[in-house]
């Protein structure tokens, strides 16, 4: 099988190593082509535009910044028309109703789609051991289970589409939550006196402990949020969508949108492309970053 793999930024860079690597012939396409140089030298075939990718592919996985940019690049006039008996992965995070609409648009043009968005950064994407969550019929799932398999050991079928995005947006949501309760508690230790390894003594013996703050400790101390993992702004793309599917099912977000407004600051702050812990300087400098 050929896959062609479209999008190959922080994460799409790794994860079609990965393919490479198990040699699966692989067709590459990404908007900005410098990007494609490590995939090229590696044996993977350039497109220079994604109809061409998609044309000379059985199987087409996208990792792409947004739905905007899904639209662009797979559902435009000249893309769309070559979709038929194409199988469709849709892995980047966008929301369950942009998938099933993203889905009715690929079965339209003659092809099949299912999302299999993905937990964890660069150093899961390289080890092939992310979290991969499918939503798809049970017998698409299985078909292309040895292939998901490339990315994670064990991808979970959790049900049809738009399932799996509601799920990876729910655990985005946890990530920004816990990441900005955790900066603010220690702000506020440090603000008191007390003692950092002896807070995250405690914290560590404590049901309140999650291995993600000890991640991001040393990069909040430093005050060195370069070379992300997760830059700060596609957690707040990922934070908007979450309050606008959870706003539609009548819940509480009370919350998140607090969260959502130290990432727009943070974002403002000028560390749009910085690793998300970066809100740990809005938290400490919040009376300045707002202007107060």
């Amino acid at each position: 099988m050929k896959v062609a793999f479209l999008g190959t930024g922080l994460m799409g860079l790794p994860m079609a190593q990965r393919l490479l690597a198990a040699d699966i012939q692989l067709v590459v396409y990404n908007r900005t082509p410098e990007k494609l140089a490590p995939l090229q030298a590696a044996g993977a075939e350039i497109a220079t535009h994604p109809r061409q990718a998609i044309r000379a592919a059985e199987c087409v996985i996208l990792m792409l910044t947004n739905t905007p940019a899904i639209y662009n690049v797979l559902l435009s006039d000249t893309a769309w028309q070559t979709l038929e008996g194409r199988t469709i992965i849709q892995m980047g995070t966008i929301t369950p109703t942009e998938s099933q609409e993203i889905r009715d648009a690929v079965v339209a043009g003659g092809g099949e789609y299912l999302e299999a968005p993905v937990l964890g950064s660069i150093p899961e994407a390289k080890a092939g051991k992310l979290s991969v969550m499918v939503g798809a019929e049970p017998e698409q799932y299985e078909r292309h289970l040895k292939l998901l398999q490339n990315f994670g050991t064990e991808p979970l079928l959790i049900g049809p589409v738009g399932a799996a995005a509601a799920l990876k947006l729910a655990l985005n949501q946890l990530i920004a939550s816990l990441t900005t309760s955790f900066a603010l508690s220690l702000a506020f230790v440090q603000r008191q006196g007390v003692d950092v390894d002896v807070f995250m003594q405690i914290l560590r013996d404590s049901p309140l402990y999650a291995p993600t703050f000890d991640k991001k400790l040393q990069r909040m101390l430093d005050g060195n949020y370069a070379d992300p993992n997760f830059p700060t702004k596609h957690l707040l793309k990922d934070t908007e969508l979450f309050i606008s599917e959870a706003k539609s099912q009548n819940l509480d977000i009370s919350s998140i949108k607090g969260v959502r407004q130290i990432l727009q600051t943070a974002v403002k702050m000028s560390f749009a492309d910085d690793d998300y812990s970066s809100l740990f300087s809005v938290i400490k400098e919040w009376g300045e970053a707002i202007g107060e």
